[in-house]
Order: C-alpha cells, then structure tokens, then sequence
C-alpha cells in the first residue's frame, strides 16, 4: 500500500478548509465590485497555509484574476528588503507589462526602489517622509494596475518578512480605497513568539475592520483519514489512521512525512523527535543528494541553479543527478521560474540547516561568498549585496563581512529601507574592532555614508571612523521612524566625543539630537542647540556651521522672535554659499524672507520667499520648496490676504503631495484650513483641517489641525466640540512646546470656550496667564483675536452677579495689552477697533458711532463672520439709541444670513431674538410677515413659564435649594427643571446657560430676584 507514496507524498484531494477557501473566494468577488479586500493566513508551521492558498489561487485564475505570488525571502537570519513585493511586482510586469508602464509613468525612478527593472534609483531625497513617499506611490501603482482587471497578490512567509516590507504592508491594507484587489498574506502563528517583530503588526492589524485574519486549525482525525486516502489513492485501514493521526496530531505536513518516511523503509527506526522526522528521508538520499541538500538548507529560502552549481563543486551531470533524487523524495521543488531549487517545506530546511556542524556551516557559507563575489552575474543584482554581507558575517570572516555589511546598508539606503539599512549599520559597528586595521584604513565615507563630514575632512581621502557609522545610523534611524534609536546613537556618539574632541562632530551631533528632542515632545530643543552654536563659534565656515546657524535662526523666529534671528539667518546664507550648500542656504533663505516680512519689508520679504520656493522646486529641494510654501501662506494670512493664501495653499499641496511630504502637506492643509475660515468657507476649512490630521506624521501639524477644528465648533455653537478639539491639541503640542503661533491661539479658544459656559473667572485667568508669558514681537495676529474674545466675554457677561467683581482689573488688563501690539495691515487696525469698542460696551459707554467705525474698518476685509459680529453690535445699539430702525433691520437681515450660511448657531440665534425683541423682520417685509409684538423670547426657545422663572433664577447664580425656597418647590423638582432646560437650550451646564440667557438679554434686572 505505501509503495507509490516515495513520489507522492501530497494528497491530491483538497482536504478541509472548505469554510476559509469561501471566505477568500468571497474576497474575490467583492474585489471584482472595485472594493480592495485584505486577508491575513494564518498557522502553525506545516498546517496547511499554502496548499490553502494554491488552491485559491487556482480559483482566481479560473476565474480571469491575475495572480502574482511573492515570497518573504530569508537570508541567513536575515529578510531581504521588500522581496515578496519586488517578486509580486516582477510577475506583474510579466503577465501585463504595457499596464505595469502605464501605471508607473512619471514615477519609474522612485519605483526602481522596489522593482529594479524600472530603471536608475534616484540619488535621494533621504528624510523622514522617503519611505512614506514610496509607499503611497506603491499603493497608487497596485490601484492603476486593478482599476480595469481583477488582481491577486499574495505574499507568503510574513514571519520573515523584513522590517520595510512589513511597513509597507500594513500601509496598503490601511490605505487601498479603490481598485480590484486582493491582499493575502501568510504566516506562521507558531513562529510569533512574544517579542517577534511581527506581533505588534499583526495586533494593529486586527484593529483595522478591513482585513479579515484566517487561523488555522490542526486536522481532526477524519480530515487524516481524507488525506491518507488521497495520498495513497485508497482507503486507509483504521490502525494507520490512529497511529498517523496520533504521532502527527493533525498536522498536515506532519501527515505527509510520517508516510514518506514510511514509504522509504525508515517505519520501524522513526523516533518521536520532530527534528528526526523531518530529517529522515534526508538521510536516506545518497550522498551527493545529502550534500546538495546541506548546501541548499544554507543558501536562503531558494538558491539559484548557477550558484548552487559553483559552490556544491560537482559536474553538471553529478548535480543533476543529485538535484532529481533530492526532489524524487519530496525534498526539493524547483522554483516556478524555474531559476533555482527550494525546499518543499521551510521546517525540512530548518532541520537540515541545524543538523549542520559549526566548521561546516562556515565552510558553505565561505563558499557562497567566494562564489559571488567570483561572478557578479549569479544571482539578481539587487539580492547580490545583501546576500554577500549574510554569506561573509556567517562565514565569521570581519575582514569580509565589515565591508560587505556597508555595501549592503548603502543598498538598503537606496531603496528607502532605513530599517534594513539600521540593521546593517549596526552589525558594521559590531564588527569594527574585529576586522583588520587594515581593512578600516581604506574605507572611505564618501563610498559608504550621504552625511556630510561632521568632522569637516575631504570624505574622498579621510579613512571612515565610527563616529561616520553612529552619525550615518542616526540619520536612518530618524528616517525609519526610530527616533528613539536615534537619540540613543546621539547621546553614545557625544559620550566617544568627550574622548576625543571634535567640535564640528559634536555640533552636528548635538544639532540632531535638538532635533530629535523637539519632535518628541521632550523639550523645545534649544538647550541642544545652544551647545552647537558654542561649539561652532569661531571656526571656519563650514557645512556644520550654516545648518547650525540655520536651524538656531529657524528656532528664534518661532520660539523668541527679535532681529538677532534675521542676523544669524543671513549668516547662515552666507556660510552655506561659502562652502557650496546649496539645499543649507535655500532653507537659510526662507528663514530670512520669512523674518524680513516681520521686521517690517512684507514686498521684500515675499519676494524673497517666492524666489526660494521657486528656484528650490526647480532643483528638486521639494521639501524647502514646501517649507516655502508654508511661511508664505501663513505670512499671507497674517496680512489679511487670505484669498491669495488660499491660491497658494492648494499649489503648495499638490506639490509636496506627489512627493509624498506628509508633515509638509499637513502644514500647508492647515494654513489653509485658516484661511478658508477666514474667508467664510467653513466647510472647506473643516475638510482642510480633517485631511492635515490624516496626513500628519508629527504632532505640531495634528495640534494646529485640532486647534482649527476648535475655532470652528466655537464659531458654530458648538461648545463640547469646541473643548474636546481643544483637548486634543494640548496632547498633541505637549508640555514642552512653547511656541508662541501656537500657545496664544490656545488660550484664546481656552476663552472662548470658559464665555460660552458662562465661566468668567476662567476667562480672566486664561486672559492673565497669557498676558504674563507674553506676546513676542511679530504675533499680534494671535494676540488680537484673543483680547478682542476676552473683553467680548466682559461685555456679555454684564449683569451677570458674579462677574461684577474684577471686571474693572480684566479691562486694564485688555487695554494694556492692546497698547503693545502692532498694527500693520488693515485686519489687524480692524481688530483694534473691534476691541476698542468692546471695552465701552463692557462699561456701558458704547455708542452707534463706535461701531459705525468697527463695521467700516471689517467691511472691506473679506472676513463674513468678523463683519456679522459687527453689524449685530451696530444693529443693537442703533435699536438702543432709539435711531434708524430701517438700517438696524437691514444689517441685523445681513447678518443673520451671513451666519445662517456660515452655519454659526449661536449667532444666528443672537440675531434672531435681537429681531424679536424689536419686532424686526429678518427677511423682507414683502416676503414675511413682521413678528408679532407680543413674542415672546423666552418662549420662542421652548420653555414653558415654570422653565422661564427658573431659568431667570439659574442666571441670578442661585442653586436648586436656593431656587426651590425662592418658588415653593422640592429641590428634586428644581433640579428636573434645570435638566429640563439645558437640554432644551443644548447647553452643558448652568454657567453656560446663565450666560446664554444674559447674552440673550433675556431678562432685565427687574427679573432678577431680591434679598
């Protein structure tokens, strides 16, 4: 009965799974639907993962999909960076290379990364948002290519996939939006241990609703007896089922060895050891098939038919020979290329590869190497280098590996796999001292790094040190998202420095580390700086010495504006030309258009950043062009310009987009999220702000993006919305940023939110605690907004008992901020004269010529909701002087449609009662007719006369007891009638609804109860 099973070991029944084949055939079809479908396979080794993909696979092609398979490749104890998707996308432009073109028209170069055939790698960029850069425009290639055509990708072995490829993965599933495509990928579960760099991928995963995960399970003893049967095309007897079952336990690989090994005579010598299992039909090859197994075990996940010839040292003849006997018994496959040979199963080569002896394993690895290194043409060019550094560290040979490890991270660097590149540089560090001085003399870091010498040297002459190595693993650690790592190389480098002095190494590691600081929220990064800026004083120009010229101008114009910031910019401009850094002196240059435009020359600050975005645009410095973008939208902004900044914005995002600069496109989405505000377009500003939330990487652009979330909800009404945005952008700025553009807009929605719910001792605490760390130079368009909130919130609050005191110390407070700020464009005069009005309205002295002259100055300013606010004002105090009730009804119309279209509840409400209080029509009289004299505002807000007495009782400050004594009624029942009336107010407190009613002046003082 086992006689046939030698050349047979796989059943060809398809045993079980039948539940998991629909649930992937049923991602086929919702795929052909243009929804992208994302599946994770997942078991134990041996279980069955990829004849359940194979048979898919089979349905897909019957069904016109077009399948391309990749597998993670594993090298030694390493993955090749993005292997199975550099396979996948090789099968791909096999099977449709006129649409894989097409798709990657324009973007072949940065492409190449991934899919070498593309053509030429790009020298750079290399920054933070490189890899993200490569991933989007992966995840749009995948996109193009299913748009017309259903497409499989499967990727197998994710346990061994490399840190890029994992990046990379998740990306696609969190981000395909469209397209026919499906996503699988495979795993071994019981290969994810607890630390295994996979598990935190596969827990983020499981959080995402559109991947769907597949475990699993062992064979249960009737699945067995299926799969026996199938393999020895007749039906088991039961003896052998029991015994299979038990020694397998349901294992479906197990199930095929233990039938193997019984077909080859080995029934009775079988040990229980897993390892011995799989070893034994080794065994029982000849020799030269025993030795072509061993050196293929070592090799990787597949080895090439030209490599395998030369390192195994046989004849053609004797390979072939021992290549069909190793594949007769099931060991080996031949790859679907047909290039090279693999095992048939990972576990089978794991067991040989542990079999090997120490001497031995080092010979074969040795002979890898020498093999490669004899014949460049053996293997693909973009695996040789990777595979050189594995052969040559196992082979336990420094000289080799030390140089081999740096081939291999310059590679990695190529391809963006800042990761893979980390990893490499680490393990040249480790071999430094080991490899011969030698060796060390003649490597260069022209040859091995892209960071200038810190040290200032020739990089052509001067011998690579380990400080090159640490100053090269931080940039790609930083790159790679490992900051952390980052900051450690820093603090190790700057601790070998103390040692051995070099103020230029030292100012660029401290340089980096302030950096680092800053987007980690541990500080602001200017005690780091500092340090440089010592270091470099005195010396010679230098790279080291603009970047830190440029990066301490670039911190004063943000933290600690004053005209020592546009000195130390342009000196930086200076050093840069100087010495030939072109991409330094570009960035230096922003800084300078950017403070000039603050000191006072806005033509020839502008000009000066419009020339930069330009000329860096034209020499491929996207990211200067894009910080170019960004000082000038804001800068524009500032000057009340928002319709050109808007124009601006949407230029700048389309072009930092293609590049895939995150956190510069985050930045520019926001600036134009306040400028639409500006300009009325709040539903537009709303999406401008949600897209900087998505596409910021850092915390700065998602702060600012919540914090112009808030100012939305505060101008609608919408007052939990308001704190909760608030909220957010306090987490996302940190304790430690104490960045004026973005401390005072905090405090001015801390205000606004503290008025809204009626709490006036917050409001002057928010007022005084701003006031006291000050508005610096150039941020009167912050600080203008916040007085004019705080003194409005005054103003309101008259009447209000427990606003009486301390009003008279707030408004000195307001006045003796306003006298320090500027006001150097027309919306900033505007803002002066808002605020100067409000502060006689908050002492009862205003009049209809204050606010003649406040709606003037808003009008010509494109600013709706500032000239709505305005024209209430006006309307209010026409009506309360007894004047042209024909012109307050008109403005009051105007603006209650201006905030009827901005969608600003509280607003429109104000300007409602207004109307109904003085019997004005808020449209037309020929469309409408005027209210009637005796509305009521009160009840025109839902509340019946009991809610009315107590709603005047809550605004006189009193609690339920007090209000319960003051209308004969339990304090249950008064705290019904409060709940009662918040809801029907959509307020969230008693505060906030007191100071709704006395906004409204819905009572006089008359109301208000006595004793």
């Amino acid at each position: 009965m086992l006689g046939p099973v030698e050349t047979r070991s796989v059943s060809p029944v398809f045993v079980g799974r039948a539940d998991e084949l629909a649930v992937l055939t049923d991602a086929l079809s919702n795929a052909a639907g243009h929804e992208p479908q994302a599946l994770l396979i997942g078991g134990e080794a041996g279980v069955g993962k990829t004849r359940l993909t194979e048979e898919f696979v089979c349905e897909a092609t019957r069904r016109g999909a077009v399948v391309a398979v990749g597998g993670c490749v594993e090298i030694g104890a390493e993955g090749l960076p993005f292997a199975p998707f550099s396979t996948a996308l090789r099968s791909l432009r096999r099977q449709l290379p006129d649409e894989l073109a097409a798709a990657a028209a324009g973007q072949e170069g940065e492409l190449a990364r991934i899919l070498p055939e593309l053509g030429e790698t790009p020298r750079g960029p290399h920054d933070e948002q490189s890899t993200a850069r490569l991933f989007e425009l992966t995840a749009r290639l995948l996109e193009r290519i299913a748009a017309d055509r259903t497409v499989v990708l499967v990727l197998e072995d994710l346990h061994w996939a490399d840190t890029s490829t994992r990046h990379l993965l998740a990306y696609l599933f969190r981000t395909l939006g469209r397209g026919s495509l499906v996503v699988v990928a495979t795993y071994r579960a019981d290969d994810i241990h607890r630390r295994h760099p996979l598990r935190p991928l596969l827990a983020e995963l499981d959080r995402l609703r559109t991947v769907q995960r597949i475990e699993l399970a062992r064979f249960n003893r009737a699945e067995v007896r299926r799969q026996l049967a199938g393999i020895l095309a007749t039906q088991p007897d039961e003896a052998l089922v029991d015994s299979v079952f038990e020694r397998s336990d349901g294992n479906a690989f197990f199930v095929e060895e233990l039938v193997a090994s019984m077909g080859s005579g080995c029934r009775t010598g079988l040990t229980e050891s897993l390892r011995d299992l799989l070893l034994v039909r080794v065994e029982v090859l000849p020799e030269a098939a025993q030795r072509v197994v061993r050196i293929v075990a070592e090799g990787g996940s597949t080895v090439e038919y030209p490599l395998l010839l030369a390192v195994s040292r046989l004849t053609e003849d004797e390979l072939i020979e021992a290549l069909r006997a190793a594949v007769g018994a099931n060991i080996l496959l031949a790859t679907p290329d047909g290039d090279g040979y693999r095992f048939r199963h990972s576990l089978v080569r794991e067991a040989v590869s542990d079999d090997l002896l120490p001497g031995e394993r080092s010979r074969v690895n040795r002979r890898y190497a020498e093999a490669l290194e004899a014949d460049d043409t053996l293997v693909r060019a973009e695996e040789r280098v990777i595979r050189l550094a594995s052969y040559w560290f196992c082979a336990g040979d420094p000289a080799k590996a030390l140089p081999a490890a740096l081939d291999a991270s310059v590679a990695a660097r190529r391809r963006h796999a800042y990761s893979e590149q980390l990893r490499l540089l680490e393990r040249a560090m480790d071999l430094w001292d080991s490899a011969p001085q030698d060796v060390r003399e003649v490597l260069r870091p022209v040859d091995y790094t892209e960071v200038y010498p810190p040290c200032g040297c020739d990089p052509a002459t001067t011998p690579l040190v380990r400080l090159d190595l640490l100053a090269e693993a931080t940039l790609a650690a930083r790159f790679g998202g490992e900051r952390e790592r980052a900051l450690k190389f820093t603090k190790l480098a700057l601790r070998m420095l103390e040692d051995e002095p070099d103020p230029l190494r030292a100012a660029w590691f401290w340089t980096e580390r302030s950096r680092l600081v800053s987007s980690l929220a541990r500080g602001d990064g200017w005690e780091e700086l500092a340090v440089a800026q010592e270091l470099v004083r005195g010396l010679p120009p230098s790279h080291v010495h603009a970047e830190v010229l440029m990066r301490v101008a670039g911190w004063g114009m943000l933290h600690n504006p004053g005209p020592d910031n546009l000195a130390a910019a342009e000196r930086a401009v200076e050093y840069a030309r100087m010495v030939g850094a072109q991409e330094v002196e570009l960035d230096a240059r922003v800084t300078v258009g950017s403070l000039l435009t603050e000191a006072g020359d806005p033509a020839g600050g502008l000009a000066a950043l419009h020339e930069v975005k330009d000329r860096a645009a034209a020499l491929g410095f996207t990211m200067i062009a894009g910080r170019a973008h960004i000082n000038l939208t804001s800068l524009l902004e500032s000057m009340g310009r928002s319709r050109e900044s808007v124009e601006l914005a949407e230029h700048g995002v389309q072009l930092v987009s293609k590049a895939r600069l995150l956190d510069v496109e985050s930045w520019i989405s926001g600036n134009m999220a306040e400028s639409l505000y500006s300009l009325g377009r709040w539903d537009e500003a709303a999406e401008a702000a949600e897209r900087t939330l998505r596409a910021g990487q850092s915390a700065a652009p998602r702060g600012s993006a919540a914090t112009r979330l808030a100012h939305l909800a505060l101008a609608r009404g919408e007052l939990t919305e308001a704190a909760h945005q608030l909220a957010a952008a306090h987490a996302h700025f940190g304790t430690h940023d104490t960045q004026p553009q973005h401390r005072i807009p905090l405090y001015r929605l801390a205000v606004g939110v503290a008025a809204g719910e009626g709490r006036i001792a917050d409001v002057r605490s928010e007022l005084a605690a701003a006031v006291a760390d000050g508005f610096p130079l150039g941020h009167h368009r912050y600080a203008w907004p916040l007085l004019l909130a705080a003194v409005s919130a005054e103003a309101d609050a008259v009447g209000l008992p427990a606003a009486e005191a301390g009003r008279a110390a707030a408004l000195d407070t307001v006045r003796a901020a306003a006298r320090t700020l500027a006001t150097p464009f027309p919306v900033w005069t505007a803002h002066a004269e808002y605020v100067r009005a409000e502060l006689l309205r908050a002492e009862g002295r205003d009049g209809v010529d204050d606010w003649r002259s406040v709606e003037a100055a808003v009008r010509p300013l494109e600013r709706p909701y500032l000239l709505a606010r305005a024209r209430h004002r006006l309307a209010e105090a026409l009506l309360a002087a007894g004047g042209d009730r024909a012109q307050a009804g008109l403005l009051v119309r105007q603006a209650h449609a201006a905030a009827d279209r901005l969608g600003s509840r509280r607003l429109r409400e104000d300007l409602a009662l207004l109307a109904q209080r003085a019997r004005l029509p808020l449209v037309d009289a020929d469309e409408t007719v005027e209210a009637e004299a005796e509305t009521d505002p009160v009840e025109a807000l839902g509340l019946t006369s009991r809610e009315r007495d107590v709603l005047r009782l809550v605004a006189a400050g009193l609690s339920n007891r007090q209000i319960a004594e003051e209308l004969f009624i339990s304090p249950k029942t008064a705290s019904v009638h409060v709940s009662n009336i918040l809801a029907k107010l959509g307020v969230a407190g008693r505060g906030e609804a007191a100071a709704l009613a006395h906004r409204l002046r819905l009572f006089t003082p008359a109301d208000q109860p006595t004793g």
